[in-house]
């Protein structure tokens, strides 16, 4: 047993090359330029929305606590791919290691199914605060919120672990060359020249249960809204009513849509090439763009980061 662990162990590829768009040279600097100030923009504000959502009063209530669990899993996201990123494209060697390759797609997976099931809670919080405004306090309760909350992280945990667990025992030959920007699973087993039918089967079997179902929910949950909406009828209401779902669904458009495209499909048909530019949109775009989302659309956030500059800049003038 000893030996084969240590045949195992010395038969790990030591690093990957990682190509990202070297093979069009004339990219990289724009795109290094695009992907610094998409991170600095994600990282900006997705701290405001955490800090708003902690400091002000006003934002305790159960669809800020989403909010800002929400934030901090899209900053987290941006952290673990995106200076790797930006680290290759400023050197001539493109690579990660293997142990390093492990840790990032292990931990983008594990952000990847929290937020499918923290969307699912935001739009189970929407339909109770539209369909049952009278027993909302009562049914959105913060215990409730708090253990949506951890089934959120702690499924998401166990889907990273079985994907990691699985995707460590394949044997990877020759070259060990990523058309990717960063690590994913679907490359990793792309990759492989080993029979990945398990790992295929396997991805596909939690793909479609950490992302269709919480889908599925989801759109349940909008489709009662809905029903529930037209029936009001002054237009201002059904307006107000929409406009507290319409930042919620984009940013769910905006997760969903590329998810779908990346893992609904066997790995064994995936397109690197354009999976790694489908990749670079939910790993950069998609959190750089959502708390500008729910502050430019959301009066509450807005009127909660005008009051936090307002107490920081009289703090600092003192």
């Amino acid at each position: 047993m000893r030996g084969d662990n240590q045949s195992f162990l010395e038969d790990l590829p030591k690093d990957f090359i990682l190509l990202g768009v070297s093979d069009r040279p004339w990219l990289e600097p724009p795109l290094f330029v695009v992907l610094l100030v998409s991170y600095i923009l994600a990282m900006l504000g997705n701290i405001a929305i955490i800090l708003v959502s902690q400091l002000d009063s006003q934002l305790h209530s159960p669809m800020y606590i989403f909010l800002g669990h929400l934030s901090f899993l899209d900053l987290c996201y941006t952290t673990t791919t995106v200076p790797q990123m930006l680290v290759n494209m400023g050197s001539s060697r493109k690579t990660i290691s293997y142990r390093g390759c492990t840790v990032q797609y292990a931990i983008f997976h594990w952000l990847g199914c929290t937020e499918c099931i923290i969307l699912a809670a935001m739009a189970l919080d929407r339909y109770v605060a539209i369909c049952q405004p009278l027993r909302y306090a009562i049914i959105m309760h913060r215990p409730l919120c708090q253990q949506l909350v951890a089934v959120a992280w702690l499924s998401g945990f166990g889907n990273s672990l079985a994907q990691v667990v699985l995707t460590v025992q394949l044997p990877f030959c020759g070259r060990q060359v990523l058309n990717n920007f960063f690590c994913e699973v679907p490359a990793m087993i792309k990759l492989s020249c080993a029979d990945t039918t398990v790992n295929d089967a396997t991805l596909a079997v939690l793909v479609a249960f950490f992302v269709l179902v919480p889908l599925a929910l989801i759109l349940l949950s909008y489709g009662f809204i809905a029903h529930a909406v037209l029936k009001i009828q002054s237009s201002r209401g059904r307006h107000k009513a929409f406009g507290t779902c319409s930042s919620h669904l984009v940013v769910v458009s905006l997760f969903y849509l590329p998810a779908i495209y990346m893992y609904l499909q066997p790995p064994s048909s995936y397109s690197q090439e354009q999976g790694k530019f489908i990749s670079l949109f939910y790993s950069i775009i998609t959190p750089t763009l959502n708390p500008f989302i729910y502050t430019l659309r959301n009066k509450d956030v807005k009127g909660a980061l005008r009051r936090l500059m307002s107490r920081t800049w009289r703090f600092c003038r003192r």
